[in-house]
């Protein structure tokens, strides 16, 4: 598997796959092509059919140049490899297309070429299963977290810290901004409403209403380009850092023991995206919300002193229980249904940590498991479940 910096990554919404692979994906291109007069870029597949909504368009735009920058909409093509297929292209003086480069954003931020099958960095972990690593663990009497500093490095916890710190900011700046997000469906930011509601609360409403408040902050974030972390994506970033600073600010942890939750969730994280997929164009929301989940669930089974199997239960069950959830963002934004998301998922991330935690960690069904049948299950969904806007209630509301 690879580091957990090419999991947790820094940048701007509002989709990882939409926004930040195809602004990187230019980046390159623009790079080892500056001196040409003209682009031609083909979006194809998920990327077209989504794209405007998503502002693919615009991260391109943005590195390349609108005024020398031509858009080619393709969404009834989908190459081989991934929806998310790009061909970017040099024009010259007399209208010749050259330099031909095919390049797929497969969720994440992250990219492959054509022919390849996972992105061209080193391979950091040496198990990607659960459960190898949980009995790595217990035969050294290890947490979860002292597997990724093995593999890591110590200096891992210097970039996590940095990505705690955004993750907060991101929280703190969606709580105070007010407003109506970019896009035609005219979206009321509901943030600050939600916390100033939960903040009037007795105490056995007050935690799911902070909760929401706080997924809603970081997902309104993103929905409006500004800068998030992804985790393990950016529509499904609001689930995390909404579990990790609930529990913060509630219990007063140490930030050295949130970086251990961290840690242990992008472990989590890092499995499905290994073994699985966490990209809503290729195996549905399932991928992006479901993993999140799991991911939050486990961070807070270990934050709470979980034993190993309690936080790998935590962990299968906030993905199982969202097997089949489809990838359907109205006018192809990542605003509804996929901020509401966010803040349920949350919640019932914390669900999990504290049945898993009843449970001693007994369970039948393992992470591990739930990652395969997480990746059969977005196989087996149509296509236009799977982020192209054309199914479920991005179909109904533009049949309205």
């Amino acid at each position: 598997m690879k580091s957990l910096k090419e999991l947790f990554r820094i940048g701007y919404g509002p989709s990882s796959s939409h926004t930040m692979g195809p602004r990187r994906a230019a980046e390159i291109y623009g790079e080892r092509h500056k001196d040409t007069a003209r682009y031609r870029v083909h979006l194809y597949g998920s990327l077209a059919a989504t794209g405007k909504g998503h502002l693919t368009d615009w991260a391109i735009e943005q590195v390349l140049g609108k005024e020398r920058t031509e858009i080619v909409w393709c969404p009834e093509i989908v190459l081989p490899t991934h929806p998310n297929g790009m061909k970017f292209e040099t024009v010259d003086s007399d209208g010749i297309a050259r330099n031909p480069w095919t390049v797929f954003s497969v969720g994440g931020g992250a990219l492959i070429e054509e022919g390849q099958k996972d992105c061209p960095t080193p391979e950091i972990y040496d198990m990607d299963h659960l459960l190898d690593i949980k009995q790595w663990c217990e035969e050294r009497g290890r947490p979860y977290w002292e597997y990724v500093e093995h593999c890591e490095g110590k200096e891992i916890w210097d970039y996590l810290e940095e990505v705690w710190k955004v993750m907060q900011d991101c929280v703190e700046r969606g709580l105070e901004h007010e407003g109506v997000l970019p896009g035609e469906l005219h979206l009321r930011r509901k943030a600050p409403n939600y916390y100033i509601k939960a903040v009037g609360y007795g105490s056995n409403l007050q935690t799911r209403g902070l909760v929401f408040a706080y997924a809603l902050a970081c997902s309104e974030e993103n929905a409006g380009g500004g800068l998030i972390v992804t985790a393990p994506t950016c529509g499904s970033c609001g689930v995390l850092p909404a579990v990790l600073y609930h529990i913060a600010k509630s219990r007063n942890f140490t930030t050295k023991r949130v970086l251990h939750a961290l840690a242990t969730a992008g472990l989590v994280g890092n499995i499905a995206k290994s073994r699985a997929s966490i990209s809503g164009a290729e195996a549905g929301c399932q991928a992006e919300v479901g993993v999140a989940c799991a991911m939050a669930a486990a961070a807070a089974n270990y934050i709470f002193g979980g034993s190993l199997a309690a936080t790998e239960y935590a962990a299968e069950m906030g993905l199982e229980h969202h097997f089949g959830m489809t990838c359907d963002p109205i006018c192809g934004l990542v605003q509804i249904p996929c901020i509401e998301r966010n803040a349920h998922a949350a919640a019932r991330a914390l669900d999990a940590n504290i049945y898993a935690t009843y449970a001693e960690g007994i369970h039948r069904i393992s992470y591990d498991k739930a990652v395969e049948v997480m990746k059969q299950t977005g196989h087996d969904l149509p296509s236009l479940y799977r982020e192209t806007a054309e199914g479920g209630l991005a179909k109904e509301y533009g049949n309205r």
